[in-house]
């Protein structure tokens, strides 16, 4: 049996969640938008239900979460829905880093073509940035700051509230990509000064499809967001559509037991990395990421003279891994633009192996991972 060692791509669904998700299939069809029956009505109820697991996750208002279809459609609505405030304001400034996820990358690119000018900070070699580095990028004119919770390659974790608390005197808005991090490293999230926090159900043991954006207010005035399509007025006007109501209700059940077992889902998932740590170091593996400022649940790391689709194929049937982000349409291998940032060697950035895996992961034959690494260097 391959065991899956690929969690950061996606993980597998909770079985309650997938319960849950069958449910609002089968028997709860109704839309929430209805409002003249009762199917609309349990509908409507079971959405809010779940904006308050989400919410509750990162200690705000069910008003304050607009759901969407995953992180990559709240990095757009939270970046280029500032573009009309930013030009009526004059402020065309935005901060992030070298290391953010193309979903961040590309939506900045778009707005660098309408006359914004982005600056992106690099990281250390040890994969995280300095928050001095973030708030010296920040300028007057500046309107956004984004950063990354944790990196979906190294697993680094972000110094988010140290970069908030520097821009408690500064008016830009500060956005966090949390697809990694959300309902893992939870007390980071719930700093007040996160204005924008983008969100993915899948990476929760959730069902794909679905994820939020969280829109805080700041002095009772939530961020000047304009939507990007229009249709139906759903969601505060901001993302209109049928709400996929089975989605949502599967979202926030696994919100609601992220938050419930995060120590101990940690706890397990440090174990398997310390075991799998173990059996490696035999190979002399070089660790890409500061591994005391990783989440428990990943390690990216090279072995000399290993090449990474070499390692791939001699693992299949053993191991599902990956050699980098797994988000892109692209069916060709594309050097890491985050290990280039942390000025990897050549070398190891094509060797670059990401194990990523979950409480519910199935033990791995590590004895037999390594004969077969072995077999090939």
């Amino acid at each position: 049996m391959t065991i899956y060692l690929d969690c950061n791509a996606t993980t597998p669904m909770e079985p309650k969640v997938r319960e849950a998700v069958w449910k609002y299939m089968t028997e709860e069809w109704g839309n929430a938008g209805s409002r003249t029956h009762e199917f609309g009505a349990r509908a409507k109820q079971a959405v809010q239900k779940a904006r308050d697991q989400v919410a509750e996750v990162v200690a705000c208002s069910r008003e304050e979460v607009i759901f969407t279809s995953g992180a990559t459609e709240s990095n757009n609505l939270a970046i280029l829905g500032l573009k009309a405030y930013g030009e009526q304001q004059t402020k065309r400034h935005i901060v992030s880093t070298q290391i953010e996820h193309k979903a961040v990358l590309e939506p900045l690119a778009v707005l660098e073509k309408s006359g914004f000018e982005v600056t992106l900070v690099p990281p250390t070699t040890g994969g995280w940035v300095e928050p001095t580095d973030i708030l010296n990028a920040v300028r007057d004119d500046t309107l956004l700051v984004s950063v990354m919770h944790v990196n979906n390659e190294t697993g680094v974790i972000q110094p988010i509230t140290e970069i908030a608390e520097q821009l408690a005197a500064h008016p830009a808005y500060f956005h966090v990509d949390a697809a990694q991090g959300f309902g893992k490293e939870i007390p980071t999230l719930r700093h007040p000064r996160l204005d924008l926090i983008s969100v993915s159900s899948h990476k929760i043991y959730g069902p794909k499809g679905v994820g939020a954006l969280i829109m805080r207010r700041r002095e009772y005035q939530k961020p000047p967001l304009t939507p990007l399509m229009y249709g139906g007025g759903q969601e505060r006007g901001l993302r209109p559509g049928t709400l996929p109501v089975p989605l949502i209700v599967g979202f926030g059940l696994a919100a609601k037991l992220a938050l419930k077992h995060a120590e101990e889902r940690a706890e397990t998932c440090l174990d398997f990395k310390q075991t799998a740590l173990g059996f490696l170091a035999s190979l002399k593996p070089v660790i890409h990421g500061e591994l005391t400022r990783s989440l428990p649940h990943v390690i990216n790391f090279s072995i000399p003279g290993l090449d990474s689709e070499a390692a791939m194929l001699a693992l299949k049937g053993i191991v599902a891994i990956s050699n980098g982000a797994a988000c892109t349409s692209s069916s060709s291998y594309r050097a890491s633009h985050v290990l280039k940032a942390m000025e990897l060697s050549d070398d190891d950035i094509q060797g670059a192996l990401r194990f990523s895996w979950c409480h519910m992961t199935e033990p791995v034959d590590w004895v037999t991972v390594v004969e077969r690494l072995n077999q090939i260097l």
